[in-house]
């Protein structure tokens, strides 16, 4: 049996790296004059500005240079060469910290966060922050329910790291669980879902790339799990 891929996945494959590597291109010179324009009013104003401001300039500076890694690691993934920087990524904070954001993005519904005693890990905090991110935004965003529960669990087993993202949405129907990482898939539900079906192709392939992988644990009326697994160095 081939194991070559099917003609049509190969074409999605280079589509999302010519998107990604020309999206990621144009966004660093923008991020780049954000961050520092932010830095010149902190230089400038750092003194004479109440505590409030200082920190939403210290917040736009910090997030210009975030997405500026982001950025630069989007483009080695589409040239094929990422650049991995393994340091100790603490997951509490990075979960809460991605939790924060996502919530302050949505509007008209309640959430809450369960995600006790996650470990600190080491790994590449770039490509986890954005993985963990695609995976929390899709189980409050796939989920018509007007509170919506996500729970976060890590457990470190054979020499791996898995971590458990579950929510309480209204799970994938088995005709279409084979399809969620394919580029551009979306379930096909009437509703006001956004995005263009790219959030777990991104993750599995970036994964791929520090040796991890994500795979959906189960799925039914009660929710769904996804675990991501990690080296453990």
């Amino acid at each position: 049996m081939s194991s070559e891929l099917p003609a049509e996945h190969g074409a999605d494959e280079a589509r999302i790296r010519r998107f990604l590597a020309i999206a990621s291109h144009d966004l660093q010179s923008p991020l780049r004059h954000i961050s520092m324009y932010a830095e010149m009013l902190l230089e400038d104003l750092g003194e004479t500005i109440d505590g409030e401001h200082l920190q939403s300039l210290k917040t736009i500076r910090d997030k210009a240079q975030t997405a500026q890694r982001l950025t630069k690691t989007l483009m080695g993934f589409a040239a094929g060469s990422p650049a991995i920087t393994i340091t100790d990524v603490d997951l509490d904070a990075t979960v809460r910290d991605i939790w924060a954001e996502l919530r302050a993005e949505a509007e008209g519904y309640s959430a809450t966060l369960k995600a006790d005693a996650l470990p600190t890990i080491r790994t590449d905090a770039t490509i986890v922050g954005l993985v963990l991110r695609n995976v929390m935004s899709n189980a409050l965003v796939h989920n018509q329910s007007p509170v919506r529960h996500v729970t976060i669990e890590a457990e470190q087993d054979a020499g791996a790291w898995k971590i458990h993202v579950t929510d309480d949405g209204p799970g994938i129907e088995p005709g279409y669980q084979v399809s969620i990482f394919d580029a551009f898939w979306k379930t096909p539900q009437a509703d006001n879902r956004t995005g263009v079906g790219l959030g777990l192709t991104a993750a599995r392939d970036l994964l791929a790339a520090l040796g991890g992988s994500i795979h959906l644990d189960r799925s039914g009326d009660d929710g769904s799990r996804f675990t991501i697994v990690l080296p453990a160095s």
